[in-house]
């Protein structure tokens, strides 16, 4: 049951001060902490978003991410309008635009929930300031973790840099349960609509609109009411069966659900509600094993975000310093390969050919092709950082930049030296071929055991206009513990 709060009646507009609701990642209105609080309050809520020029035209910026992000706007738009108020889109910078708007409607205060991001910090701050140099409220909430950054640390008070110690302190804290949606709400009246046409207040823009184009289905369809029935299916259909079927990228065994989690359209309170009335439901070991596991994932999201919030150095470089000097090759051929998908080897190309297609790849295969650029081709895991931001669908600088570190092995790892062998990985996670078969359809004809061992030959290969190899594995992952060994 969500948490019972105390709703004021409907009446007037002139009865209820009006509460502005800055929405940034937090793309929903069902288990909404910021909005539950801001109802007891009043039933005169209007959500604001603006598009960011600081963020839209960021070098990290991926089309199918933007795409994602204006479809959660829409439904987002059409939830206030189903409870009786708007959501008013501007293209603006939020430091200019939230004072004016809030001093032009007369609101009696600027609502948003807090996040982790160094830029979105320093914004917050500017914004904050800004109201207030103008006498207008503002109230903020964490509602983006279980646990906000403080809230899990050490026993000498200090941020956890290391994932298993705080897992087990992170999961015997007390998680609280979802807060309740507001039946209704009151929006802005016509006239008071009027007053901010000169701000600039706009519709949906179309993709295009911004500079971008992607014209491909999203792995997960934008929205509140589409993250909720793929919980409900994933907790149905596989959530008992993750700890097996989670790192098979041939099969539908993940949750789907990181995209909903960084836009917030769904909240990590009713993600973990949902693995504890699967939990109670259980009737083995194996399924309440796959339960924590999956409730594992949660907490390695949660680990990230509290690591960025501590160290926000890290968005910037390798949190071991001795990475600071690590002799990385250059070479932008090995690198445009692996981009492309053409780097000889199918399971690194399959799961580019995946994540350029599609703007999402298997977890799984993230950490094989980023151990593949970082130990096969020398590269500077920085490169491929930046280009899954370009590419992913989901691209979240703290879960990104933390993955990328892990393989590295520049981040926060007990157990840094860790080199994945792209064959071995292959035979093991995609032991049919099916994945490899499915992003390359070129190679479906070949025997199985040489598409997971990449022992096609060159005539093979060139039948069907596959590249050669571009590095020997082995000789590759020498030269990379000679490296290490040197700045170790």
């Amino acid at each position: 049951m969500g948490e019972q709060l105390i709703l004021l009646p409907m009446s007037d507009q002139s009865d209820h001060p009006l509460i502005l609701l800055w929405h940034r990642r937090d793309l929903r209105l069902h288990d909404h902490l910021a909005l539950a609080k801001a109802r007891q309050k009043t039933a005169r809520i209007v959500g604001v978003f603006c598009l960011d020029n600081k963020i839209l035209q960021a070098k990290a910026m991926a089309p199918a991410r933007v795409a994602y992000l204006l479809g959660c706007l829409q439904s987002l738009q059409d939830h206030y309008q189903r409870l009786g108020s708007q959501l008013l889109i501007f293209h603006a910078d939020p430091v200019q635009l939230l004072p004016k708007l809030a001093n032009t409607l007369g609101a009696q205060r600027v609502v948003w929930t807090l996040d982790t991001e160094p830029y979105a910090q320093q914004r917050d701050l500017a914004v904050a300031q800004a109201l207030r140099e103008q006498g207008l409220a503002i109230a903020t909430e964490w509602d983006q973790l279980m646990h906000h950054p403080g809230e899990v640390l050490t026993q000498a008070g200090n941020p956890y840099t290391v994932y298993t110690p705080f897992w087990k302190n992170w999961r015997q804290l007390p998680k609280a349960s979802p807060v309740s949606t507001p039946k209704d709400l009151q929006g802005l009246s016509a006239a008071e609509q009027e007053k901010l046409d000169p701000l600039g207040l706009q519709a949906i823009p179309q993709l295009t609109d911004l500079g971008f184009s992607w014209d491909q289905p999203l792995p997960l369809a934008p929205g509140e009411e589409a993250a909720e029935e793929r919980l409900a299916w994933f907790v149905a259909n596989v959530l008992e069966e993750y700890q097996q079927t989670r790192n098979f990228p041939a099969l539908d065994g993940t949750s789907q659900l990181s995209a909903a989690l960084k836009f917030g359209v769904i909240s990590p309170r009713t993600l973990w509600q949902a693995t504890v009335a699967a939990w109670d439901q259980s009737r083995s070991e194996e399924a309440r094993a796959s339960i924590e596991t999956w409730q594992q994932e949660l907490a390695w999201r949660e680990f990230y975000q509290h690591c960025l919030y501590s160290f926000p150095a890290l968005a910037q470089g390798p949190y071991r310093s001795p990475f600071q000097e690590f002799p990385w090759e250059e070479n932008q051929d090995h690198f445009q390969a692996w981009c492309a998908g053409e780097t000889g080897y199918p399971i690194i190309d399959a799961a580019m050919a995946q994540l350029n297609q599609t703007g999402w790849m298997h977890n799984r295969c993230r950490m094989i092709v980023a151990s593949f650029l970082t130990k096969d081709l020398i590269l500077n895991w920085q490169w491929g950082e930046l280009y899954f931001m370009q590419t992913l669908y989901d691209g979240d600088l703290a879960a990104n930049n933390g993955g990328w570190q892990w393989s590295a092995s520049s981040g926060m790892d007990p157990k840094p030296l860790r080199i994945f062998n792209p064959y071995t990985q292959a035979q093991k996670f995609d032991p049919e071929g099916e994945y490899i078969r499915t992003w390359l359809p070129q190679l479906a004809p070949f025997d199985t055991g040489d598409l997971l061992t990449g022992k096609l030959s060159p005539i093979e290969r060139r039948a069907v206009n596959y590249p050669d190899p571009v590095v020997d594995h082995n000789q590759q992952q020498r030269e990379f513990k000679r490296r290490y060994q040197l700045v170790k």
